[in-house]
């Protein structure tokens, strides 16, 4: 595993980074491991939308189209 170190992290943003792992009862550490984490996935809506509806693939019929019309364009 790899190891960063991250310098010039101002006060704020260590305290709000304090206050965050403490509501999710992890160290700062943790927490930060868990916020770079979800900020490099490569998920999006749209995957996320399609796993959340796979156990229903395949219960939904398509309806049948018609025939396209024949367009006049003279």
């Amino acid at each position: 595993m790899a190891t960063i170190t991250v310098r010039n992290l101002d006060d704020d943003t260590q305290r709000r980074l304090k206050l965050r792992a403490a509501a999710n009862n992890r160290s700062m550490e943790a927490e930060a491991r868990a916020i770079l984490s979800d900020a490099v996935r490569v998920d999006t809506f749209a995957s996320d939308w399609i796993l959340l509806f796979e156990p229903f693939r395949g219960d939904f019929e398509t309806p049948e189209h018609s025939t396209p019309r024949e367009l006049d364009l003279t």
